[in-house]
């Protein structure tokens, strides 16, 4: 039973990196479909799918922070989002567990060693004896490097 100071995460992998992102943005986890290109989009942006009528822009953060490799296959993992109020997937090696975490248990980020830029990591945590980066997916997802959103888009929220 989690406690009021612990907060819910799921865990994936990206190459050889585990990373965790908050539970309650997550829409639903599903296996890789083929998507509807657009042009002019930059490589990390695949396309977009239908979605039970949402058009929902895909992004493979494997190709965009260069790690791991960009295979799309029956095990290709499709995390699908909640954010500022619109639907995106990022494509992930695979999706772990969902683990509470604590303050006390977040350490913070680097600022090296590590493909995210660091204003996009919460922290770091250590979940089974392993390494987790806890990405702040609202920020990344919200960004201009993404390009996903209007630039004032974030202000308006």
């Amino acid at each position: 039973m989690m406690t009021v100071d612990e907060q819910e995460f799921l865990t994936f992998t990206l190459g050889d990196e585990h990373y965790a992102l908050d539970i309650l943005t997550v829409k639903e986890i599903r296996g890789y479909e083929s998507v509807t290109k657009i042009a002019n989009a930059p490589p990390f942006i695949k396309g977009v799918i239908n979605l039970r009528g949402d058009i929902v822009p895909i992004v493979d953060l494997r190709i965009k922070f260069s790690v791991g490799e960009a295979v799309y296959d029956e095990f290709t993992i499709v995390i699908v989002l909640h954010i500022h109020s619109r639907i995106v997937g990022i494509v992930v090696d695979g999706v772990s567990d969902v683990v509470s975490l604590t303050k006390e248990q977040v350490r913070p980020p680097p600022d090296f060693g590590v493909a995210f830029d660091s204003r996009y990591l919460l922290g770091l945590a250590t979940v089974s004896e392993q390494m987790v980066i806890l990405v702040d997916i609202n920020e990344l997802i919200s960004s201009q490097e993404l390009g996903l959103f209007d630039s004032n888009h974030a202000d308006m929220e």
